[in-house]
Formats: C-alpha cells, structure tokens, sequence
C-alpha cells in the first residue's frame, strides 16, 4: 500500500515536472497580469499563422483543432505580433522557416512605429526578443520570427518614450527573453496599464533584459492550467507551445 502511493506519487511528479510551461496570475506594482513562462531549450514554441490551404487560423480553437489532427495538443498560445485587417502580418514574419512578409526598418504610425521595434526570433533550443536594427545587421537563423513593437525593453533598459505618468491604459501583452534564450515569457494584463508599467513588469520584476510589445486590447490568451482560452474575432500571427499527446508517436 505505501510502496503502491510512493510509485503514485513519483508518477505524478513526474508528470508535473514533464512539461516545461508554466502559467499564473500574479499581482506587481498595483496591477494584475497572466504570465506564462517557457523554456525553449525543452519546449516547442512556434508560430501560426494559415493553415495547409492557406487560410488564416485565427482562433486558439482552431489552431487546437488542427493540431489534435496531428497528434498535438497545445498548452499555451497567445497573439504574436501585429496584423492588418486582412490578418497579414505587419512586419517581418517567418514560419518553419518560410518568410510571408519582409523586415520592416522605418518609423511609421502607431504603436509598431514607435521605434525602437523588435523581433521575437525563435531558433533551435533557444528564443530572443531582438531589437529591429540589432536583428538587420546580427541576420540570425530564425526558423520562426515575428516582428512587432514598440520594444518594452531594450538591453535593460526601458523604451525611452515611455513616460512614467503616462494617462494611456490598455490591456497589453508581450514577451520577454532572458540572455541566454532559454527563459520566454509571456505576459498579458489583466487591467488596463501603460506602456511604462508594463515594461516595468519585464525589467524589474521579471528580470528580463529584452522585452517586445505584442498588441493591445485585442490581446488574447489562451492557458489551460489558468481554465482560460479567449474568444472573439479573428487574430493575425499566433505563438504557441505545442506539445505531443501522450498515445502519439
């Protein structure tokens, strides 16, 4: 009887400790947010985008739908990058190695041209939030990439227009990467903040030296351990962890 509860426990932490994805509501400076942590050294991150007919998926349950066709299931995912209204991405975006659309180096409108941007590159056993104009002349071997913006944080540093007494709140999510590319996290509010508060997050509580801004109130989140999968209109890019089911090859 106890060997058969120490057999069951040793199972279970197995199994708890088998997936490198973490999510949690977690509470810093006043605000609310959903962080989900990764690490790409042990888990498969990856973009989406259309599916094999080239249409766009644009729902976590759809993407769910076609990865449980193969086998996969998918523990996290969330809105990877701006879009316009036909869904195509923005700026740069790279899939399984496939580039749709090309880097974008200029100013412009909106929160994507409020330079410095940036570029969350996923390579073999690693992920990296890279500054626009860093990632143009460093060319890296993205086998997937998003580009986006404005950066949250820079080298340790905040975006330099972000203002601490900003009044512009919304919901916002993004990612952060350590320096050695093993740590992503995800992070989207869970009440309206500003642009300085939300890279606060990834600087000082995170402790993240590169931090790349998603979107805005259309920001989504898709978390199974957190009993949450937002609904609504269709999405542009999707980045998620996909995982194998347990009775797939």
């Amino acid at each position: 009887m106890i060997r058969r509860a120490a057999l069951a426990l040793a199972a279970w932490l197995a199994a708890s400790s088998a997936g490198a994805v973490e999510c949690n509501n977690v509470s810093y400076d006043g605000n609310r947010y959903a962080i989900c942590e990764v690490d790409a050294s042990e888990e498969q991150l990856q973009l989406f985008l259309r599916n094999d007919d080239g249409q766009v998926i644009g729902h976590f349950s759809t993407l769910e739908k076609l990865l449980a066709q193969q086998g996969k299931t998918l523990p996290f995912a969330t809105n990877a990058g701006m879009y316009h209204s036909s869904r195509a991405p923005v700026g740069l975006y790279v899939e399984d190695g496939a580039e749709e659309m090309r880097l974008v180096t200029n100013a412009g409108p909106g929160n994507f041209g409020l330079l410095p941007n940036g570029v969350f590159c996923i390579r073999e056993d690693r992920a990296d939030v890279i500054e626009t104009l860093t990632f143009q002349k460093a060319a890296p071997d993205c086998r997937h990439a998003s580009q986006s913006g404005p950066m949250l944080v820079i080298d340790g540093e905040l975006h330099p227009r972000f203002l601490p007494d900003s009044d512009s709140r919304y919901i916002r999510n993004g990612v952060g990467t350590s320096a050695d590319g093993r740590r992503v996290v995800f992070a989207i509010s869970r009440n309206a903040v500003s642009f300085h508060q939300f890279g606060s997050l990834f600087r000082d509580h995170l402790q993240l030296p590169n931090a790349l801004y998603f979107d805005g109130n259309i920001s989504r989140l898709h978390a199974p351990q957190l009993d949450r999968s937002d609904a609504g209109f269709m999405m542009g890019p999707i980045v998620g962890v996909v995982e194998k089911t347990e009775t797939s090859d």
